[in-house]
């Protein structure tokens, strides 16, 4: 494999990247949007990060099954229809006035998202070589950022372009209509179909599992991962409402918003300069710290720079999925495409630790109740240092990859 990175493949996986974004996105400005809406709790309010992130926990393992048999770029094109497919539910949902069809087409368009996390991040890694896969992890996953930057400000206007009716389709409208037109240019296009290695098969999840002991990095990573998902929609699932408890108008809430994912983007930049000369373990780890000492002044203290406090999560949360991502899938070898799977299955925590704030916000208040990612924050930046330490690098600078 050649050590150059492949720009123009890595280019069109930025743009997969980017429409991926702006559907997680929307399960920011689609919670508070709903609930109030359909008359929801908070805790009612979770079931759409639970529709959206509990196809993790059934799915990365057929996925990355179907991966081996058919290939990297085969299973883009299946994400993109699916996402899609989900991305035109929501037109049914909304003149139906169905809470459900709402959570069935976030459920489907959840499962295009996984599979292009399971494929995606994994192919990233490999157009180039093996020491500058973290970079172009990094790389596609800012274009993610970026996705995230857009959308606040853009689907609150085509869902309150009406003042009579909440129009909640028509973002997804316009992102399955992109979506489609990705997948027919990466059908056309050059990009590699590339057919994972596998020693024998994949195997039962519990067998993988097992497995995966035998790679310290991919099982703490794994429960690292399983913590970080479960912080990251506690943060932006419920930024708005937090700051309309402040007093903040929807749209000064939305604004606020679009600042958060812009400080996550250019953080996002960053990280791809600072991983040339520390290591991945170390900037994680203190990348976690920063978070948690910022929750707890948000949480804890009450100013007028509370809001600004809120925009700077973004800039320390960005380089956490691909650095985690990376770390536990780095030097697997054949064992590769398990350890994204199960990194991917990690992501299920998205569906666990939100139901768990909204029930604190329902019987204390929004703020509090961010008490659960600064929770889940300690797991993070405690894999951070484990993999600093264990690589031997301490505080010292990362190797050079270029």
């Amino acid at each position: 494999m050649s050590n150059r990175h492949q720009i123009k493949h890595l280019l069109l996986l930025a743009l997969v990247f980017l429409f991926a974004g702006g559907i997680i996105c929307m399960n920011d400005i689609l919670l508070p949007c709903l609930k109030e809406l359909f008359k929801l709790s908070y805790t009612q309010a979770t079931v759409i990060q639970q529709s959206f992130y509990a196809v993790y926990l059934f799915f990365p393992i057929p996925i990355a099954h179907y991966i081996s048999q058919r290939g990297y770029k085969a299973a883009l094109i299946a994400a993109l229809l699916s996402c899609a497919l989900g991305c035109g539910l929501f037109m049914p949902a909304y003149f139906f006035s169905s809470y459900i069809l709402a959570l069935l087409a976030l459920f489907i368009v959840s499962f295009g998202v996984t599979i292009i996390n399971v494929a995606a991040n994994p192919l990233a890694g490999m157009l180039g070589g093996s020491k500058g896969s973290q970079l172009r992890i990094n790389f596609v996953q800012v274009f993610c950022r970026i996705g995230f930057s857009a959308t606040p400000i853009l689907g609150s206007k085509l869902i309150y372009a009406n003042d009579r009716e909440v129009l909640f389709y028509l973002p997804y409208l316009c992102l399955g209509t992109g979506i489609v037109f990705v997948a027919i240019f990466i059908g056309f296009s050059s990009l590699p179909i590339f057919k994972p290695t596998l020693e024998a098969g994949l195997g039962s999840v519990f067998s993988i599992i097992r497995q995966s002991r035998k790679y310290p990095q991919l099982f703490w990573g794994i429960i690292a991962m399983f913590f970080y998902m479960g912080a990251d929609p506690c943060i932006a699932g419920f930024f708005i409402s937090c700051l309309q408890e402040r007093g903040f108008s929807p749209e000064r809430a939305v604004r606020f918003l679009t600042y958060f994912h812009l400080a996550a983007g250019v953080s996002g930049f960053l990280a791809i300069g600072l991983l040339k000369y520390f290591s991945a373990g170390i900037l994680l780890a203190f990348f976690g710290l920063g978070i948690i000492i910022l929750l707890l002044f948000c949480i804890f203290a009450s100013s007028s720079w509370n809001p600004y406090l809120w925009v700077a999560l973004g800039f320390f949360i960005a380089m956490m999925f691909p650095t985690i991502f990376g770390l536990g899938i780095e030097n697997l070898g054949g064992f590769t495409e398990r350890g994204s799977a199960l990194l991917n299955m990690a992501i299920a925590g998205g569906a666990i630790f939100p139901p768990i704030q909204g029930m604190i916000a329902d019987v204390a208040n929004v703020r509090f109740s961010y008490i659960v990612p600064c929770f889940c924050f300690l797991f993070v930046a405690g894999y951070g240092f484990f993999c600093a330490f264990r690589k031997g690098n301490g505080l010292g600078l990362a190797k050079s990859v270029l």
